[in-house]
């Protein structure tokens, strides 16, 4: 029992009445709405009687025969400047001769073109070829990247673009008592001739996930504009959104339920597989960019704190260091001899200990450090955190087979 994504003859109109709408539920709500918010529609009906879902995600073509290696980048928007100021802090800065030139490059990775490109359209890209690497969110590679076997998640937790796709029902009406799933499907309400209404971007996931909850009777619309405002306008009855801090929801009145987060998403960094294996220079690049990028976020909240220390010995020192419960530092602390001249002569009478500690626990591992001997207490920000090898890249050379 699979769905098919149709769109009907009427999915060009962006009239709102092509749904029919339930005064009953919504009309406590809908003197709150402002009078010009415009909600364009097209309609996608979800059906489980359908053999399939017909998608044509490119992953039969062949690489192309261009020299040049291509990195695809949001171009508006907070996803864009995010990950700008990522790679800026990674010594990978993107040079861009005019800024409303949609081609740049960074000066660091040789033969490297970046195209700045919707993030759908980067997805797509990769697909058909015309890029490698991409940067987007998650739910945007699961949205239209549709289960293609060609695309390869290189780096899955970029640290920004954090939110999750959900649904979200009114809090009043006929779900005023639904909080969950399960009883969003067992409502009797949901019939052939009167599917749950869903306004959502997201229709391929969508569908996936309402028929693994058991909803047989759904009808999906994409809409341009604020799907929060679907529901009180009476044109869906559920939303299926991206949400962060879920105020927005609450502004307009809706509730999340309980088992009714489809995916958690952030920024990550994407891959042609066929491009990792067969385009020359794409495999080294992508291992520069992924230690570049490990060894920054390894290290953000991350501080080195040396401090000079009386003892007999690095040992006894050590043994001192490691009493404490914030100090043992990534793999332990190092303790190193503080050479002094006295009488003319140099003698060890400090040792000098360097430990790295998170953020949160910087005050308190300098009081430990105070308490067992320690002075002289300095503390710096750590910009990279190198590992010998990055867990990452042994990663993707497994998914490739090398």
């Amino acid at each position: 029992m699979i769905m098919s994504l149709r769109a009907p003859p009427s999915s060009t109109s962006s009239s709102c009445s092509l749904f029919p709408s339930r005064r009953s539920m919504h009309s406590t709500s809908r003197a709150m709405l402002p009078l010009s918010v415009a909600f364009p529609t097209r309609f996608v009906s979800c059906s489980l009687l359908q053999d399939q879902v017909s998608v044509d995600t490119g992953a039969g073509s062949k690489v192309s025969d261009r020299n040049e290696l291509r990195l695809g980048l949001p171009s508006k928007g907070r996803m864009a400047d995010d990950t700008l100021d990522l790679l800026k802090d990674c010594q990978l800065s993107v040079r861009k001769v005019n800024p409303r030139q949609y081609v740049a490059d960074i000066p660091q990775l040789s033969n490297l073109e970046v195209w700045f490109q919707r993030p759908k359209d980067i997805v797509r890209k990769l697909l058909s070829g015309d890029l490698d690497l991409g940067i987007v969110g998650l739910d945007i590679v699961r949205e239209y990247g549709q289960g293609s076997e060609d695309l390869i998640i290189v780096h899955d937790s970029l640290d920004f673009g954090d939110c999750h796709l959900s649904i979200a029902i009114p809090k009043y009406g006929i779900f005023e008592n639904i909080n969950s799933m399960e009883e969003l499907a067992r409502m009797p309400q949901w019939t052939a001739d009167k599917p749950l209404r869903v306004a959502t971007g997201f229709t391929y996931l969508g569908s996936k996930f309402m028929r693994e909850k058991g909803l047989k009777h759904v009808v999906f619309s994409t809409a341009d504009g604020a799907l929060e405002a679907a529901p009180a306008m009476g044109i869906a009855d559920a939303i299926l959104d991206l949400v962060s801090s879920g105020t927005t929801l609450r502004e307009n009145n809706l509730k999340e339920i309980k088992d009714g987060i489809v995916l958690e998403s952030q920024a990550v960094l994407v891959a042609s597989k066929k491009s990792l294996v067969h385009r020359k220079g794409l495999l080294d690049t992508t291992h520069e960019i992924i230690e570049r990028l490990e060894a920054h976020l390894r290290a953000v909240g991350q501080f080195t704190v040396v401090a000079n220390m009386r003892g007999n010995s690095a040992d006894e020192v050590a043994q001192r260091v490691l009493s404490q419960p914030s100090l043992a530092g990534l793999q332990g602390p190092t303790v190193s001899p503080v050479f002094c001249k006295r009488d003319g002569e140099v003698v060890v009478d400090y040792y000098a200990i360097v430990i790295c500690v998170p953020k949160k626990a910087l005050y308190k591992s300098v009081q430990q450090l105070r308490a067992i001997g320690g002075s002289g207490v300095l503390v710096s920000p750590l910009t990279y955190i190198f590992d010998e090898e990055t867990p990452r890249w042994q990663e993707l050379l497994g998914k490739l087979g090398l």
